[in-house]
């Protein structure tokens, strides 16, 4: 819950941001002069980024969380296993043997996307952030393509 409340904030305070410079570069090509008006082009090109990637990544935020309710209504989350350090930080051994099983796992079933979600989990565990989310990625696309193989 914490991380969705401090999701809500930061793209609260995003969107905010946005609107702001939107309209600082709404006053510069209403200035008309060519210089203000090539600012104000390139000031609006910055929020029209920002919402498109903050569009993207609520999206895969959404889907993830989906695959997250369903995977757990099967009973197929993993199971935390991991050992931690008194300080409770996950233990480096313990994560490169969870992700060794996930990975021989998601070998073996490649077409699963159970498999690749559990995966996306273990890099997470591991601290390897853009392979987690390009095996989440792929956990989304094979789910989407067998919910449409499984429709027709």
């Amino acid at each position: 819950m914490r991380a969705k409340i401090t999701y809500a904030v930061t793209a609260a305070v995003l969107v905010f941001y946005f609107v702001l410079v939107g309209s600082r570069g709404v006053m510069l090509i209403q200035s008309g002069t060519l210089i203000t008006v090539t600012f104000g082009v390139a000031v609006l090109i910055l929020p029209v980024i920002g919402v498109w990637f903050l569009w993207k990544n609520t999206q895969f935020v959404r889907r993830a969380n989906a695959l997250a309710g369903e995977l757990d209504a099967e009973g197929g989350l993993p199971v935390d296993e991991l050992k931690r350090t008194e300080g409770g930080r996950i233990d480096r051994d313990s994560a490169d043997e969870v992700f060794a099983r996930r990975k021989a796992e998601t070998e073996d079933a490649p077409d699963d996307w159970r498999s690749w979600f559990r995966l996306a989990v273990a890099y997470h565990d591991a601290r390897d952030t853009p392979r987690a989310r390009k095996a989440m990625q792929q956990a989304i696309t094979l789910h989407r393509a067998g919910r449409h193989h499984s429709a027709h």
